[in-house]
């Protein structure tokens, strides 16, 4: 009996390695990768290059704390920011821990322009973290049961919808932020009218207020572009990133530009273990890799090979709502719940997911090749269709 608090609803399968896009269980058996972790194996598993940055730097330094200068964080910082059009990276742990930043920052914010009660629009859907906080701002009511009360300064409206967006920052005068995704990721990869974005952008320009985007899961690459707000054209105040930033080494991050710039200073916030050099040395490997080996291309053509061929595979078959995504972002919505297809695909030796009851999920890793993408829908189309046939 194991001693593990029983906190997740665990698949009956132990990995014992895994190679590229593939990943082998304690029996020896193999298994297509098609969700890198919840989106944090960017490079897939075992990649030389990270393999051998990160036993490098762990045979130099893991730890000093940020009492002192950090080399390898300014240089993580410097590059993210010429990636980004930010101007400033605070470092954290993991993706919560980065959006408590960004909603400490707003709320900081708030209060410099004498606003007593900052308030946050937060969106339908939405999901930001487990801390209390980002909890609060996630539109999960089943992630939020049994923790009230809530952390307040957050009023929810409906994704993509401007109007209500416009409707409270009218009436509600202690308005200080708006926080989305711009691909909802947990809440079954939505994605809003592509002038959504600008105009949120333009009115919180109008009414100064500092846009954040949430993109801990659909940043590095995983659209196709460093960030996923480059694919609808706009420049947030915050972004925030965690989980393929270091290819499975926990990092996240919060960047800051525009109105959000310079806000914090010494004792306004911290992190002990936040961007020290083995983190952000595998953060600076994982961008590296990306560029010299065109992953951002390579999760675009992909992406847009497995939308192809799920459409064809499954043309004509009664479920199947749609089938979304930006590069290797997906989504194949059915018009039921279809939990069951995670063992299902296990046990086909497939790694896949399923998000908001009844979307299929895929991630795969940003080197997923064309082989990949095929085999993937070759195995996973007649699942879904013995699924939605039973």
């Amino acid at each position: 009996m194991s001693h593990v608090m029983n906190t997740y609803a665990r698949l009956p399968v132990t990995f014992s390695h895994g190679q590229g896009c593939r990943i082998t269980d304690i029996e020896g058996r193999e298994y297509l990768d098609a969700l890198s972790g919840i989106a944090v194996s960017t490079l897939g598993h075992a990649h030389p290059k990270l393999v051998a940055a990160i036993s490098a730097q762990a045979g130099r330094m893991l730890h000093t704390s940020n009492l002192y200068r950090i080399r390898e964080q300014e240089q993580l910082a410097d590059k993210l920011c010429a990636l980004s059009g930010m101007s400033e990276v605070f470092f954290s742990n993991s993706g919560a821990e980065a959006n408590e930043a960004a909603i400490k920052l707003a709320r900081f914010y708030g209060h410099k322009k004498q606003i007593e009660l900052p308030t946050i629009i937060v969106m339908e859907k939405a999901f930001h973290g487990r801390t209390m906080a980002t909890l609060s701002a996630t539109g999960n009511r089943k992630a939020q049961a049994g923790f009230e009360p809530l952390v307040s300064g957050f009023v929810r409206v409906p994704y993509g919808d401007l109007e209500a967006i416009s409707y409270v920052v009218e009436h509600h005068h202690n308005v200080v932020a708006v926080m989305l995704e711009v691909i909802q990721g947990e809440g079954g990869i939505h994605l809003a009218d592509p002038d959504f974005y600008q105009e949120v952008r333009e009115l919180c320009d109008a009414r100064s207020l500092l846009m954040i985007c949430d993109e801990v899961q659909c940043g590095m690459g995983r659209t196709g572009s460093w960030f996923g707000y480059q694919q609808v054209g706009v420049q947030p105040d915050i972004a925030t990133l965690a989980k393929g930033l270091g290819s499975g080494v926990p990092i996240g991050a919060c960047l800051v530009g525009g109105k959000a710039a310079g806000l914090f200073g010494p004792g306004n916030h911290g992190s002990t273990f936040g961007g020290n050099p083995l983190v952000s040395t595998a953060a600076l490997t994982t961008i590296e890799v990306i560029e010299q080996e065109g992953l951002l291309a390579n999760a675009a053509h992909i992406g847009d090979l497995i939308r192809k061929l799920f459409a064809e595979a499954l043309a004509g078959t009664r479920g199947v709502v749609d089938i979304r995504g930006h590069g290797l972002m997906i989504g194949i919505e059915l018009d039921r719940p279809c939990g069951e297809l995670v063992g299902r695909g296990l046990a086909a030796g497939l790694l896949i997911n399923v998000t908001a009851d009844s979307v299929v999920r895929f991630l795969p890793p940003l080197i997923f090749s064309e082989a990949d993408a095929r085999e993937l829908v070759e195995r996973t189309a007649p699942l879904i269709k013995e699924f939605l046939a039973a």
